[in-house]
């Protein structure tokens, strides 16, 4: 069974930073595209950052100059450092990864983990 497993969430001040991460687990033969979405209350879930396999990497316009996405593949880890928190980047932060199993690719999700950003 894979399981992405998000950590790192918590309580920061405006202008603070946070790093989450998020490791996967399981039979695993490679991993593809790793990503960070956030959902904030009553709001759709966005798509954040993506890394891909190869380590390019793309920003949604509203954390870009701010977060960073980056891999640990050895590791099956995906950070994201999120600098010069906002108010607004208040929001449950969710892993998605493209994993390879014996079976062939699927997207798996995290739990989420919660980010809270006081003013």
């Amino acid at each position: 069974q894979v399981q992405l497993v998000e950590s790192g969430g918590g309580l920061v001040q405006a202008g603070g930073s946070l790093r989450v991460s998020c490791v996967a687990s399981g039979i695993i033969f490679g991993i593809g595209a790793m990503r960070w979405y956030r959902q904030a209350p009553g709001k759709q879930r966005e798509l954040v950052a993506t890394i891909t396999r190869d380590d390019v990497t793309n920003y949604s316009n509203s954390v870009k100059g701010r977060f960073t996405i980056s891999r640990d593949s050895g590791k099956k880890t995906v950070f994201l450092q999120m600098n010069s928190l906002q108010p607004e980047d208040t929001a449950d932060y969710y892993c998605n990864a493209d994993i390879l199993r014996r079976d062939g690719w699927r997207t798996y999700w995290g739990q989420g983990t919660q980010v809270t950003v006081s003013s």
